[in-house]
């Protein structure tokens, strides 16, 4: 009983393993069919209108607003480490969710 499901397995995982190279296979031509495009329009007039758009992208991307990397405590003090920066945010968000009115934040 159990070769035949471990023979199950070895089936499922070869038909697996070549279902991944063939869609490797299709991705590297999609991806480089879309290069070709890519360089095809930037050899033309509206090549250098595409070269800001994707520098704009990349930079974009390259923000991260999610992180916080320096806020201001109770006090005033600047707080710049990870630990004291997820501390001061427990603080906060356990008094807001108590009710109670913070004026410094």
């Amino acid at each position: 009983m159990n070769s035949g499901m471990e023979e199950e397995k070895e089936i499922c995982r070869v038909r697996c393993n070549e279902a991944k190279k063939v869609a490797k296979k299709v991705v590297a031509v999609a991806k480089s069919m879309a290069y070709d495009r890519l360089y095809q329009k930037l050899e033309t007039k509206e090549g250098d209108k595409e070269v800001f758009k994707l520098e704009k992208a990349r930079e974009r991307r390259a923000r991260d607003l999610g992180i916080a990397r320096c806020i201001k405590d109770e006090n005033g003090k600047v707080l710049s480490e990870d630990a004291e920066i997820k501390e001061r945010w427990q603080r906060c968000f356990f008094t807001l969710l108590n009710g109670e009115v913070m004026e410094d934040f």
